[in-house]
């Protein structure tokens, strides 16, 4: 299934691919697009029941399971395929936030001949215990998204950011069973053992204040990440991107400039 998707910038660019975290739609990097554009094709994607993608059942159909990580970077690796980028010795760059982080680091280890570049931004390699993800998405599932705005807001931005509720506002609309069908995917997600297997040039940024993913969860990814590097941004919580666009932006930006060549997609 081909996740809904957008491009921005000039098509003859290298490509670099956004993704999202959790409760977020594709518009949570518009901070960065600006950059980004300059340079740079850039893909952004939406997760399953989130902005314009399809439900989750259509990333499931016919494995009779639960969606994963893996599924949403095989979700990726089709839209690649679908464009035909990424396809022999030209590849792609990613960064993602959160979840979109897993996927990226799922990617890599998945399809390390098709990234160039990785950016992990407040993200982890275990997003805590299964137990507590299925419990959130049983009541995503019974009640729906509502329930969960206060408690996001403390954990994606730190106290008095004003620009906050648009981004709620993407929690609000996103499908209950999508919302949920990823958090079954982050209550499976483990690759702390698999880190020495990733490949691509790695940045990893995290929120000095991120209850989610704090900056101990970023440095089990730089230390086994081999030769990433490691941003600890202050003033940020969960959304660093959106939160401190300033510092955030300009760390990706020098990494993909000095780790991807122009023999990209």
């Amino acid at each position: 299934m081909i996740p809904h998707h957008r491009f921005d910038g000039p098509p003859d660019a290298p490509v670099v691919v956004l993704g999202p975290s959790l409760g977020t739609t594709l518009d949570l990097w518009e901070p960065q697009l600006a950059a980004l554009t300059r340079t740079w094709r850039v893909l952004r994607y939406d997760l399953p029941g989130h902005g314009g993608s399809p439900a989750a059942s259509g990333f499931t159909r016919g494995l009779n399971r639960g969606l994963t990580v893996d599924d949403l970077a095989a979700g990726v690796l089709a839209l690649l395929d679908h464009h035909g980028l990424a396809q022999g010795d030209r590849r792609v760059a990613y960064a993602g936030v959160s979840l979109g982080g897993a996927v990226g680091t799922a990617l890599a280890l998945r399809a390390p001949d098709r990234v160039a570049s990785l950016v992990l931004c407040c993200t982890s390699a275990r997003f805590g215990t299964a137990e507590s993800w299925r419990e959130r998405a049983a009541l995503v599932r019974a009640e729906g998204t509502k329930p969960l705005v206060e408690a996001t807001r403390s954990r994606w931005f730190t106290a008095g950011f004003p620009g906050a509720e648009r981004y709620l506002d993407m929690l609000r609309g996103a499908d209950p069973e999508g919302y949920a069908a990823c958090c079954d995917a982050l209550a499976a997600f483990d690759v702390r053992d698999r880190l020495g297997e990733v490949r691509a040039p790695t940045l990893v940024i995290a929120g000095v204040e991120d209850p989610a993913t704090p900056p101990a969860h970023a440095e089990v990814l730089a230390e086994g990440i081999p030769d990433a590097a490691l941003l600890v941004v202050p003033e940020a919580a969960h959304l660093a991107t959106a939160e401190r666009p300033d510092v955030v932006t300009e760390a990706i930006v020098r990494h993909l400039t000095t780790t991807t060549s122009r023999r990209t997609a």
